[in-house]
């Protein structure tokens, strides 16, 4: 069997490595246990985990442990990577509630039968932590210079970095550490903006205990142009059906541009890597047959193969000008609501189609909305509850955007 660095190297995850052939030998010989950390910021996963989810399923297969490290603890302090202004503070009741949503995700990724993955959760020792002794045993360790200069602060000092921020670089290091002595675990994983925390935490690990430790990053999810990929009209890309329809996932990988089709394969399907290569080579009009089957592949993985199915075929009735589908997002409308304001303004907001009110009569200003393939030109429009009977009524902005209006029984 290949090593699983091999593998992850040829799919496009590895960004950074410490003592990278020590690495390679230890995976080589035998199973290793390793750990990626998620901060319940959400009750849900977004498309940014799925990167570190994915690779931690390559390496499960290829024999070594997972553990998921639900961010209880750390997340009442909240990671300063990346970010320009201290992050919201939330409720250790929030934080309980975001972590219980997360593990349920877990399960559709990793394999936890049998001790085979495990999910842990750092404020089992983070919340009733001695703060003294904690300074005493860890904070001695580290350097404020050297972490001065660390990426993950750099934003931070500009407006204004809060000791209490400060501190997440010792609380993560510490969770390594614990990890390292309860269960044997050598491996932190995760984004590439986390390299600063993570060396922080394996060599904090070297100098106490004189063990090998490892840090490896994965690439962030970027498109060919340096951006961000999963920003949707709504915020975010979740994995929560309920956050961002199976449709509206599924659209979201038909869409993008041809310059990311064979990265995503390789990142986010286990699909050969000859057939990522073979679709990623496509050109003109065929590349879209690439995006169908990226966009079906993922969301089988995030959703299961019959919402994957129920999307694809609901993309190729509304795109072909075909019937409605129940995979394209519905909005029940009540009787009584619609009695009251029948205006297409309300409702194409109501829906979500639009933001606002003031963003839908902007958009039909501008000829982007659309009744079925008909173009809506009247901005005072109204709605009657016969064309939201059987079927609905079938809404379109632009291209891409769909939703549909029935009316509640």
């Amino acid at each position: 069997m290949a090593n699983v660095l091999d593998t992850l190297r040829e799919r496009g995850f590895l960004a950074q490595i410490t003592f990278e052939d020590d690495l390679y030998k230890a995976l080589e010989q035998g199973p290793v246990t390793f750990y990626n950390g998620f901060d319940p910021t959400a009750d849900s996963l977004h498309i940014g985990h799925y990167i570190p989810i994915m690779a931690m399923s390559h390496m499960q297969k290829a024999g070594h442990r997972p553990l998921a490290l639900m961010g209880g603890g750390t997340a009442m302090v909240g990671d300063p990577s990346g970010k320009t202004e201290l992050r919201k503070m939330m409720t250790k009741e929030t934080i309980a509630g975001n972590v219980m949503g997360i593990q349920k995700q877990m399960a559709r990724f990793l394999d936890f039968s049998d001790g085979k993955a495990m999910i842990v959760n750092n404020a089992d020792w983070l919340l009733d932590l001695n703060y003294i002794d904690f300074l005493r045993d860890v904070g001695a360790l580290f350097s404020v210079n050297r972490m001065l200069t660390a990426e993950c602060y750099k934003q931070r000092l500009e407006k204004g970095l809060t000791f209490l921020e400060f501190n997440y670089m010792l609380m993560q290091s510490y969770d390594f550490l614990k990890l390292f002595h309860e269960y044997g675990c050598v491996v932190q994983t995760g984004g590439d903006d986390q390299w600063s925390n993570m060396l922080s935490g394996a060599d904090l690990i070297r100098r106490k205990e004189g063990k090998d430790a490892f840090a490896l990053t994965f690439k962030l999810l970027l498109t060919s142009d340096g951006r961000k990929m999963g920003k949707t009209e709504k915020g975010a890309l979740w994995l929560d059906p309920n956050k961002t329809s199976p449709y509206e996932f599924y659209q979201y990988w038909r869409n993008i541009d041809d310059a990311d089709v064979e990265k995503c394969l390789g990142l986010l399907t286990f699909l050969p890597m000859d057939e990522v290569r073979r679709l990623g080579a496509l050109q003109g009009a065929e590349i879209n047959d690439a995006k169908r089957v990226l966009a079906y592949e993922v969301t089988k993985l995030v959703h299961g193969e019959e919402e994957a199915e129920k999307a694809q075929q609901a993309a190729a009735s509304l795109f072909g000008g075909g019937a409605r589908s129940g995979s394209v997002p519905t909005t029940l409308v009540n009787p009584k609501d619609l009695a009251e304001d029948s205006r297409l303004l309300t409702w194409v907001a109501n829906c979500g189609l639009c933001a606002s009110k003031g963003e839908a009569r902007k958009l039909i200003a501008a000829g982007g909305l659309y009744i079925g393939d008909e173009k809506v030109t009247d901005i005072n429009a109204a709605i009657t509850p016969e064309q939201l009977e059987g079927e609905g009524l079938l809404l379109r902005k632009g291209k891409k955007s769909y939703r549909c209006l029935v009316l509640e029984k």
